[in-house]
């Protein structure tokens, strides 16, 4: 397929295709190819949805490699300890980072209460009050968008930064990925359309009322800040000549931790990036929408792709194999 007919599918779908707004390629560290859809420019930002995971993954090796954490065997607890634990809650003080990365941890509700932590004042407060159970630790895949903000609190609290600031400082601006500013309203009008706003954003995070970005979601890159990403992982966690994260830590990322079920499309878990295949070293951070950082270490192909809100896409792996992989290696 050359770059003119898979711009024509992608424009002319009426399929999960059809709300795609970027895509952008690189290989072997270079930019190859780079295309747009919908109203959006090179340089224009989605939210990239569940994407947001995957930087945070990375944030957390950055702040181990600065030494920070010690590992990801602490237990989410030692980073609390003004947070008062609920009587009779025992199980939360065993649960790790780990856990929270391998999105093990237990929580106590049946499905996501989004209205209670997002209309709170206090989102991270407010996820480690879910955290525990009488369950105890099972060991058990529970995807849980809202667990990950735990996260943001841990960076906050370890480096004495925002963890806006510190992204901005250690992953943005040295791989020329544009500064980004909170987002600041979090009403529940605004969360709805921050989701389902179709059109450009600007290089920003959403955040609660302590202004703590969303960890889980709400992060806005472009098609090439993406691929970027994933070309910088592919090359060990090396930025045109810059280290950015420990080649140890980009190993551990990536490497599989869980098997997941059909819902997940059968892939193999990560530290919040998946694998899709069992025979092949490919690792992806993917979001609703069909966002994704799909990155191939033995073509040295990355590949960023940015779409409007569509929800339980989990074929862009697909797409990208059977349609932009080859369009790639026929440049």
């Amino acid at each position: 397929m050359t770059k003119e007919e898979l711009h024509k599918y992608v424009e002319e779908s009426k399929g999960n295709e059809g709300n795609i707004c970027q895509i952008c390629a690189f290989r072997n560290g270079e930019m190859v190819y780079s295309d747009n859809w919908r109203g959006f420019q090179a340089d224009s930002v989605a939210n990239v949805m569940s994407v947001t995971k995957g930087v945070m993954a990375l944030l957390t090796g950055i702040a181990v490699d600065k030494g920070l954490i010690s590992g990801t065997d602490c237990k989410v607890m030692d980073f609390f300890p003004d947070y008062t634990v609920k009587r009779g809650e025992k199980t939360i003080y065993e649960v790790t980072l780990e856990h929270l990365l391998t999105m093990t941890a237990p929580y106590k509700y049946r499905s996501e209460p989004w209205t209670k932590v997002c209309t709170s004042p206090d989102w991270t407060k407010a996820a480690l009050d879910l955290l525990g159970g009488k369950s105890g630790i099972t060991g058990e895949f529970k995807y849980a968008t809202l667990g990950i903000q735990i996260l943001a609190g841990v960076i906050e609290n370890v480096s004495g930064m925002k963890c806006i600031d510190f992204a901005n400082r250690y992953l943005f601006l040295p791989m020329d990925i544009p500064e980004h500013k909170l987002h600041g309203d979090s009403s529940k009008e605004d969360q709805f359309d921050f989701l389902m706003n179709k059109a450009p954003r600007i290089n920003e995070w959403y955040a609660d009322p302590q202004d703590t970005v969303t960890a889980g979601w709400g992060l806005t890159l472009s098609a090439h800040d993406m691929a970027k990403i994933g070309d910088m992982l592919i090359n060990g966690g090396v930025y045109r000549d810059k280290r950015i994260i420990s080649e140890e830590w980009t190993d551990r990322m990536t490497s599989p931790k869980l098997q997941l079920g059909e819902r997940f499309g059968n892939m193999q878990y990560c530290y919040l990036w998946y694998r899709p295949h069992k025979d092949k070293p490919v690792f992806a951070a993917i979001g609703d929408g069909g966002n994704i950082i799909y990155a191939d270490p033995e073509k040295r192909i990355s590949v960023g792709i940015t779409g409007t809100f569509k929800p339980r896409i989990f074929d862009r792996v697909e797409f990208i194999e059977k349609y932009v992989i080859p369009t790639v290696e026929g440049i």
